[in-house]
């Protein structure tokens, strides 16, 4: 099977040509067909000699992800279902802000986190994405936008999967996304999201980039978050904030504890006041992002209303914890994380 070149970080691929007898150089080059001008085809790449495109064609491709389906909103939210090589199916879905264009990345087929709430768990995890497979998520966004002379200008690693499970593929796809020379997207306006590995959290932090970390927590407490989140059994409350104080430390770098709202279940004020006590307790210099619930038709959960948000936000801001409520998108398409593809599988 040939290898996918897309997704490789340039001092990887630098190497590999290398490797082949090639100048240093080929790894940059090659980068700026694919990245700078948008050349999938090794043919048309005319300042590689001959020898070499003929290296690249017979080991080597540029294939990207399939659209097997597509959902449009009407507050201009995308979604599409992916298909790779194999046949899997993933999602990926962009979200239009007024400041650009973000994309939410999915980084494995299913997921084995299993969170009570989401829809991404009612499919257990298949596979890792590769990180060419990630890449070529946004790649096909950016072929969508270009009609109109736009392009994807954030990433959220927070579509179906666990990053940190993929650790390795992951930060592979957002060095490549992040280097000047391939997709050039800035560090600050990268984010991945992890439900709380701590020993890859501690590892993400020595990584020395500027790259987002964003933390799924969903719960003020430990029995909740337990109930909620089964990760917490085997890494609770306590051991993830360590973790989350050393990355601090090392990186430098505040971290976004992301918390959906659900009725009735994490959502009062006596939640809101337990979250910034252990916020505090740790001495965490943290963003909270509340995020209101996309309900999931096979899941018991509700939107909290939008009262109850507002007053978790305000008591939360009154504690002094900057805190911001995320905008709502895709509420007319399956717009929950996993959603689409469930309802796929389901019909399968």
């Amino acid at each position: 099977m040939k290898k996918n070149l897309f997704g490789i970080p340039l001092d990887k691929l630098t190497a590999e040509f290398v490797s082949l007898g090639q100048s240093k150089y080929r790894g940059k080059q090659l980068y700026t067909w694919i990245y700078e001008k948008g050349v999938y085809d090794f043919d048309q790449m005319t300042d590689i000699s001959k020898a070499f495109r003929e290296t690249l064609s017979s080991s080597y491709c540029l294939t990207l992800p399939k659209i097997f389906r597509r959902q449009d909103s009407s507050d201009g939210t995308l979604k599409l279902l992916l298909e790779m090589e194999d046949e899997a199916k993933v999602e990926t879905v962009l979200m239009p802000y007024n400041y650009g264009n973000a994309i939410c990345v999915s980084s494995q087929v299913g997921c084995n986190m299993g969170c009570a709430f989401c829809a991404s768990g009612l499919n257990k995890k298949e596979r890792n994405l590769t990180a060419s497979e990630m890449l070529g998520e946004v790649l096909v966004m950016n072929s969508l936008l270009q009609e109109r002379g736009e392009r994807v200008t954030h990433i959220v690693v927070m579509g179906t999967g666990e990053p940190f499970d993929n650790y390795d593929n992951v930060m592979d796809f957002i060095k490549c996304a992040n280097d000047q020379n391939g997709l050039a997207i800035g560090a600050r306006h990268i984010t991945v999201s992890t439900c709380g590995i701590p020993d890859k959290i501690r590892a993400y932090g020595k990584e020395g980039i500027q790259i987002n970390l964003a933390i799924s927590l969903h719960a003020s407490n430990e029995a909740l978050r337990e109930e909620l989140m089964p990760i917490c059994r085997t890494h609770p409350i306590p051991e993830l904030f360590d973790a989350v104080a050393d990355y601090e430390k090392n990186a430098g770098r505040r971290v976004t504890f992301e918390y959906i709202l659900l009725r009735g279940v994490n959502d009062s004020l006596d939640n809101a006041n337990e979250l910034a006590d252990l916020i505090h307790e740790y001495g965490i210099y943290a963003y909270v992002n509340l995020i209101p619930y996309n309900e999931v038709q096979e899941k018991p959960f509700k939107r909290s209303p939008s009262s109850a948000i507002k007053a978790f936000a305000d008591r939360l801001m009154k504690r002094g914890i900057n805190t911001t409520i995320r905008k709502e998108f895709g509420s007319d398409i399956d717009a929950a994380c996993g959603q689409l593809r469930a309802k796929y599988m389901k019909k399968k």
